[in-house]
């Protein structure tokens, strides 16, 4: 019972508003509840042999490009704040009976609530609570804990637990960075749900060399326990919801609601989207800490080019075709690597001083949390990857800056084709195809500074393109001027190239392409149109003149629909037609 959270009751009584709580101290004011931040450079392709699963993938990714990522990321605070009568249960704590909704753990508790009361709506029962504490008008507030704190005040950290080496991190050891600034010297509990057989060792090696100092009076609980009074870290992202109207008018300016995003209305889409853009100020104080430990380190026995492979219970959901992959890899200077053998302190080392990382979805995309700016880290996932736990990674791409590039390739299973309900089958491993590791592999080896060689103009656009969208232009640019004999009669190409000459500046390249792509399928005429508001731009009067007449004659009823709200067009075509006659 001691572990039991009341779902049952109203949002109202069980969700902890920390702006109208009256004990609830923070120990210092924030500079900030959030700010806009870069967002991270963030990419993903499809990769599967199968066309129709490709066609599914890219759908899921533009979906996503359109409906759920944002311009830019938001760096959200986290603060130390004292409380009394507090439990952690499970992975939550409640200050009484009312949930604290504090960072990743605070959305997941939300989520669970709207899923007990699914069948009376429970997402619109919070939206609507939300909404109803944002009506409340006049500006947030938060009270500050009395000067008299006792320094023997304990401080207390949930674990969802002590295996997950992505929730440990992400979620509890980067809040070990505010303990020094509480000035507190009492025990630092960090409290976890699962049996203590469970633990990895990980979880007191990392706290014992990043927090030295804090190390000795580090405590791993299990949960329940109960604190008379303690300090606890509390993030701010999906206390965002609890800000008054005004105070959200900036918010929603900076990140407009659009599709599955309902901006400030609280729906669990906008709570899911949200934490995939959302950071917790501790993450860029955790990399800072973890960056100033391996200062002066010898790091020479380290790769910067790496494959990262599994051992232990993970090497369950190994990826099918990780052989082949490696030993095209090694051709390149990539080296295999295990982050389980090595050192914490190691494993940062390795990903500082990375030029290139690449693995199949899973808990090692965490250190891209230490990765320098100019490393790319490649993923292989699948189309459940992209539906499903791709946002995960992305603050991390957001607080190092490095670029961060998903493939999406096949399930290794019985039948790659059928789609595996996420509740059935759980987490289905990848396959990496012949097909598939040739398109990673293009990619690997353009950013190394290598031009491929290729046969079929369809390659040579899916690379370009690909290049091109993650803003290696120039390299699009040679990969194209060594294959241009290829483009001759092939539409894709011939606009991958024109896109690319638009992008550069280049308008006569552009209408070169333009007009290569038109040649190749004379009854395309959006080309057409393209090449006229090129043809405009470089003042070429004749050609506009021809390019209108070719509409007009060609496609009447887009020549219409392109002259309508544009006068000068059929000014410009009857002034041309005159001159002709």
């Amino acid at each position: 019972m001691q572990n039991q959270i009341h779902f049952d009751l109203s949002p109202e009584v069980l969700i902890l508003d920390p702006f109208h709580t009256p004990d609830f101290h923070v120990l210092r004011q924030p500079d900030f509840l959030w700010r806009a931040i870069p967002a991270g450079r963030i990419h993903g392709f499809a990769a599967s042999e199968h066309p129709q699963v490709n066609d599914r993938i890219q759908s899921v990714l533009t979906a996503t490009k359109r409906d759920r990522l944002f311009t830019r990321a938001l760096e959200v605070a986290t603060v130390p704040v004292h409380l009394s009568d507090v439990w952690f249960r499970k992975s939550w704590v409640t200050q009484g009976a009312r949930c604290l909704i504090s960072g990743a753990a605070g959305l997941r508790l939300l989520n669970r609530y709207a899923w007990e009361h699914e069948a009376t709506d429970g997402d619109t029962r919070l939206a609507d609570h939300f909404a109803r504490l944002q009506a409340i008008p006049g500006p947030r507030t938060l009270a500050q804990v009395p000067d008299d704190l006792a320094p023997g005040t304990p401080i207390a950290i949930e674990c969802r637990n002590t295996f997950n080496y992505y929730h440990f991190l992400t979620e509890s050891l980067c809040q070990l960075c505010l303990v020094q600034e509480t000035g507190l010297k009492g025990p630092i509990y960090l409290h976890f749900p699962n049996n203590q057989e469970k633990t990895r060792g990980f979880t007191r090696a990392f706290v014992e060399v990043l927090f030295p100092e804090l190390a000795p009076r580090v405590i791993f609980d299990r949960a329940p326990v109960h604190h008379a009074e303690v300090v606890v870290p509390y993030n701010f992202t999906a206390s965002l919801y609890q800000l008054s109207s005004a105070e959200l008018d900036g918010f929603e300016h900076e990140f407009p609601p659009v599709g599955a995003w309902k901006g400030r209305r609280a729906t669990r889409a906008s709570h899911a989207i949200l934490a995939g853009h959302a950071v917790d100020s501790s993450l860029f104080k955790l990399r800072a800490r973890a960056l100033q430990a391996i200062q002066g380190r010898d790091t020479t026995h380290l790769p910067k080019r790496f494959w990262i492979t599994r051992e232990g219970e993970a090497r369950d959901r190994r990826m099918k075709g990780e052989e082949d992959i490696l030993d095209m890899l090694r051709l390149f200077g990539f080296e295999e690597v295990a982050f389980e053998r090595l050192t914490p302190l190691d494993q940062i080392a390795l990903m500082a001083g990375a030029e290139m990382m690449i693995s199949y979805h899973g808990a090692g995309f965490t250190n891209m949390l230490f990765a320098p700016p100019d490393a790319t880290v490649i993923e292989i996932g699948t189309l459940q990857t992209a539906m499903y736990r791709w946002p995960d990674f992305w603050p991390l791409a957001a607080v190092s800056g490095c670029r961060y590039l998903t493939f999406f390739a096949d399930f290794d299973a019985e039948d790659p084709t059928r789609e595996p309900q996420f509740s059935e089958d759980g987490i289905v491993p990848v396959h990496l195809s012949r097909l598939g590791l040739a398109r990673i592999m293009s990619v690997v080896v353009s950013l190394l500074g290598e031009t491929p060689e290729f046969q079929s103009a369809d390659e040579v656009q899916t690379l370009g393109q690909t290049l091109m969208a993650i803003g290696e232009h120039d390299r699009a640019k040679a990969l194209f001027e060594t294959h241009v004999a290829l483009s001759e009669g092939h539409v894709g190409l011939s606009l991958a190239m024109a896109d690319l000459a638009d992008h550069q500046g280049d308008k006569a390249a552009t209408l070169a392409a333009l007009y290569a792509a038109y040649r190749a399928d004379p009854s395309d005429w959006a080309i057409l149109i393209r090449m006229l508001w090129c043809a405009r731009a470089m003042n070429q009067s004749e050609l506009v003149g021809t390019l209108l007449a070719t509409l007009h004659d060609g496609f009447p009823d887009r020549y219409d629909a392109f002259a309508r709200a544009r006068p000068w067009v059929r000014d410009y075509y009857q002034s041309e037609k005159a001159a002709a006659q």
